[in-house]
């Protein structure tokens, strides 16, 4: 009965492409594990979405290495989103949420109608390791498609599913490792890019790996990488980098997540990995959850630091664009609540004891003045220097480095959950994915100006590696501490790097830290 079905569904297929040549033939085309039926994403552009790249990691399969799609007879229909992997809430305020499975490992494809050979861009999506979501309609690539790029949309493993090391998983592991199986999941999606673009004219050879927040966090840890060596050609990190010391996160290091493992088991109620593996995917969600939710730097996948791998010379070299926005802080922080009397005992709350040189840094007198110098502290705290840092070690190593700073403030609209945002976090992505006609906003003609230019500058890199053309800004590569850099916002000029004294205190307070100055191995 299935071999009839698959019989019959590839032959409507054909009578398809017979009676339509224009649209259905070039939608269905054949990768490694089989037959594709894509459909439109508006005029020129073609989508194929929830395309597996992976087996589903269930069962035996749950923190392993990901394995091999599954292949599958006939035409499979690729029109609709697959779940998102499993998580609580969402990445974004204000996103509708979605359903989740832990069958999980999908990724999307859009592509130019009769594209050859066109740049591709592999967008990695934001959550802190926990949330995230391809479906989100911001990172839909059909705008940019338009612009004669390929779009990919990748969804890896989240929360304790994606992260968890453990002493049990490092011992059934043959490299006596664990953790990363999140940051695995988005290298075997590169593998399968670099074996299958070239079927919806993408090209293998030239591919940029983006994302945002926690995606940019995982691109810098991607061009640490040796298994991910080849698989990308450039680079796009927007908000999200792992540049600071290990000895303040020691979290972070095989040894301390281990440990964090064992204590998260316990939490959940079990005390071995077989009772891990036979837990309900959404009990995993419970618990210490929170404590096993990042990358490990551990032997096979990351076995050092972003920067570690960049001052030793181990990074890929790869051009990137790196960047931040003026306010970052502001969707993710009741900064309204800042005083000045309050301002140490709340910024200690949120993020612990922090060297009082960095606080200093960012001085105020009044309360209007102490929310100003908390928005920027945790702006800079939180990306800003990541960013800051990322380029220059960039620009040290002899490769192009071009720096942002996004200042546009969106319309947000009054009383919704991101009204006052301003340029806060997330914000550049309706103007990058030049998507501002998703919302029925108030956009101006300076938005409008905005999104053209931002999402032609990262379709130029994607294609040349550089972010300049013609009709464009000149955007200028790093030199040096003070950048350049070019801002986006009302104005889309080339500038120096803003609060550079507050960021070289930074560099001061990390190189006592490290023991030595900031670059040096």
């Amino acid at each position: 009965m299935t071999l009839r079905l698959s019989t019959l569904a590839a032959l409507v297929v054909l009578m398809l492409a017979t009676a339509f040549p224009a649209m259905a033939s070039e939608r269905v085309l054949r990768i490694d594990s089989g037959v594709l039926s894509g459909a439109a994403a508006g005029e020129g552009v073609s989508a194929w979405l929830g395309l597996p790249y992976a087996a589903a990691p269930v069962g035996d399969l749950r923190w392993r290495p990901p394995a091999p799609a599954m292949p599958w007879r006939g035409v499979r229909p690729a029109s609709a989103f697959a779940p998102a992997c499993m998580q609580k809430g969402v990445s974004m305020p204000g996103e509708t949420p979605t359903t989740t499975s832990e069958d999980c490992l999908y990724l999307n494809v859009w592509a130019p109608d009769r594209a050859k050979s066109a740049p591709v861009i592999v967008w990695i999506h934001g959550g802190g390791y926990s949330n995230g979501s391809t479906a989100m309609p911001l990172y839909a690539g059909d705008r940019l498609a338009k612009r004669g790029v390929v779009v990919v949309t990748v969804a890896y493993r989240l929360g304790p599913l994606g992260f968890l090391a453990h002493p049990e998983l490092s011992k059934e592991s043959p490299l006596a490792t664990s953790g990363n199986y999140g940051l695995m999941d988005q290298i075997a999606a590169l593998a399968w890019v670099k074996r299958n673009i070239a079927a919806f004219g993408g090209d293998p050879g030239n591919v940029t790996i983006a994302g945002q927040s926690a995606g940019a966090m995982s691109v810098s840890m991607l061009i640490a990488s040796p298994r991910a060596r080849g698989l990308f050609h450039r680079a796009i990190g927007q908000s999200g980098g792992l540049f600071e010391p290990l000895q303040l996160a020691p979290k972070y290091q095989l040894a301390q997540a281990e440990t964090d493992g064992l204590a998260y088991a316990r939490s959940v109620g079990v005390d071995s990995l077989a009772a891990l593996r036979a837990l309900p995917a959404a009990a995993l969600l419970e618990g210490q959850a929170g404590q096993v939710t990042h990358p490990v730097i551990e032997p096979a996948v990351l076995p050092r630091s972003p920067y570690d791998a960049y001052v030793r010379g181990e990074a890929a070299k790869v051009p990137i664009l790196v960047g931040d926005n003026a306010e970052e802080a502001r969707s993710l922080s009741d900064l309204a609540k800042v005083t000045a009397a309050g301002f140490a005992a709340d910024l200690e709350k949120t993020f612990g004891a922090l060297p009082p040189s960095l606080v200093t840094a960012y001085p105020f007198t009044t309360d209007t003045q102490a929310r100003q110098a908390r928005g920027d502290l945790e702006r800079d705290l939180r990306f800003g220097w990541d960013m800051w840092a990322w380029a220059r070690l960039q620009a040290r190593a002899g490769e192009p480095a071009f720096l942002y700073r996004f200042s546009a403030r969106p319309p947000f609209p009054a009383g919704s959950v991101r009204a006052g945002w301003g340029a806060s976090h997330f914000a550049e992505l309706w103007y990058m994915f030049d998507h501002l006609d998703q919302e029925p906003w108030a956009w101006t003609a300076d938005d409008r100006r905005l999104a053209d230019a931002m999402a032609g500058y990262w379709v130029n890199f994607a294609r040349t590696g550089n972010p300049n053309g013609p009709g464009l800004p000149a955007w200028p590569a790093v030199q040096g501490d003070a950048g350049p850099l070019i801002g986006l916002g009302d104005e889309i000029a080339p500038g120096a790097v803003e609060g550079l004294e507050a960021l070289r205190v930074f560099d001061t307070t990390y190189d006592t830290v490290r023991g030595r100055p900031f670059g040096t191995p």
